[in-house]
């Protein structure tokens, strides 16, 4: 107990530093820069959500459902996916763990967020039959990752695939899906503007890995989902069996998080282990 102490004491000393996130002093020993309390502030949905992509549905949209509910768009449009879960919703400190992955390239923030990442694809797993899916981060563009350094989607896949989602060890492909021509931000596009800017975004690079399988695409954030959608179209036109999409978050719109209920609390323990990985 003294020498966690000591050891804490000397830490705060030599390498002073605050939360990324809250600002408030740091004193344990940990390779991610976050403290206890914002991890255990980030919550997994716990709502009525649509069966297909994940959308939590008003109470219009509830009312008088019978079998599978869907969201308004999900009963007009099929998406070439069969199903997209995400752990949580993109904002507060899950957005700010993503930011500080991607735009500050604290890599650490990649185990927690793939501890997250592994919680989606578990609720995929009673969906999975005799064959496993193969699973496939979604890519960045060369020039993207040469600036990065890294694809945070891959490295929230490694982490996730540790911890055996499903019961079973997983197979990953990050060279199956190539991105081959660099998108605009989609920031502040149309629905149509977004589908537009990733038409012909995506190859498959080998055919082979993926006719006659199942895949797990897996992404840092789902928003609109035209990314994943166009990545699963590819996917299917090359032969894959059945697409199913993983994010670590997923972005809510404003009418539907408007009508969310109450949130469970992530295990605040359980991140705190993570981060110090």
């Amino acid at each position: 107990m003294f020498l966690n102490a000591f050891r804490e004491g000397l830490f705060s000393v030599l390498f002073p530093s605050n939360c990324r996130l809250c600002g408030a002093p740091l004193t344990n020993v940990s390779r991610l820069p976050v403290c206890p309390d914002c991890l255990g502030a980030i919550h997994r949905m716990d709502a009525p959500v649509c069966q297909v992509c994940s959308e939590r549905l008003a109470a219009a949209q509830l009312a008088g459902a019978e079998g599978e509910q869907r969201c308004g768009l999900c009963r007009r449009i099929q998406p070439p996916f069969l199903r997209a879960v995400a752990y949580g919703s993109y904002e507060a400190g899950l957005r700010d763990l993503v930011h500080l992955l991607k735009y500050d390239r604290v890599r650490p923030a990649a185990t927690v967020l793939g501890r997250m990442l592994a919680e989606a694809m578990a609720d995929l797993a009673p969906r999975f039959r005799s064959s496993l899916p193969l699973v496939i981060p979604v890519p960045l563009h060369a020039s993207k990752l040469r600036q990065r350094g890294f694809n945070q989607s891959e490295l929230m896949a490694r982490a996730a695939l540790k911890l055996k989602p499903v019961g079973l060890q997983l197979e990953i492909s990050p060279a199956a899906l190539s991105r081959r021509r660099a998108t605009e931000s989609q920031t502040g596009l149309t629905r149509h503007q977004r589908r537009e800017n990733m038409r012909g975004a995506f190859a498959v690079t080998h055919p082979g890995q993926v006719a006659g399988r199942d895949i797990l695409l897996v992404d840092d954030v789902f928003t609109t989902g035209t990314t994943v959608s166009e990545c699963a179209r590819v996917l299917r036109r090359a032969g894959a069996q059945r697409v199913w999409v993983a994010t670590a978050a997923r972005v809510l719109q404003p009418e539907a998080a408007s009508a969310s209920l109450p949130e469970k609390p992530a295990d605040a323990a359980s991140l705190a282990l993570a981060a110090s990985a």
